[in-house]
């Protein structure tokens, strides 16, 4: 089994991503949900043990993407940007993740 660290890189601090993270506007049971760049090879499964041994906090449910890389130019030669893995995990009633809150 690996270790936590090694399937969450990192999480995602854009700003689609914290408005998921607040929430849907007008519910009335808000739902946390956090967004992580994690390892291609790993699995919900995986995640979700990861993020509940890291933080402490019960996980509702995953969901995954694959993002592809993008082509990008120098001059006249072209490459390609790797492809990663996202994963946007919604977390318990109740639960939260606090990465910046207090900065």
């Amino acid at each position: 089994m690996r270790s936590p660290e090694t399937i969450i890189i990192r999480p995602l601090m854009t700003e689609k991503g914290s408005q998921v993270k607040e929430g849907p506007a007008g519910a009335d049971s808000p739902r946390t949900q956090v967004v992580f760049e994690v390892a291609t090879d790993a699995n919900k499964i995986e995640i979700r043990q990861a993020v509940k041994k890291l933080w402490n906090v019960d996980v509702s449910s995953v969901r995954t993407m694959r993002m592809p890389g993008k082509v990008k130019r120098v001059g006249r030669y072209f490459g390609r940007s790797s492809q990663w893995k996202k994963a946007l995990v919604t977390l318990a009633p109740g639960q939260n993740i606090e990465f910046f809150e207090g900065v």
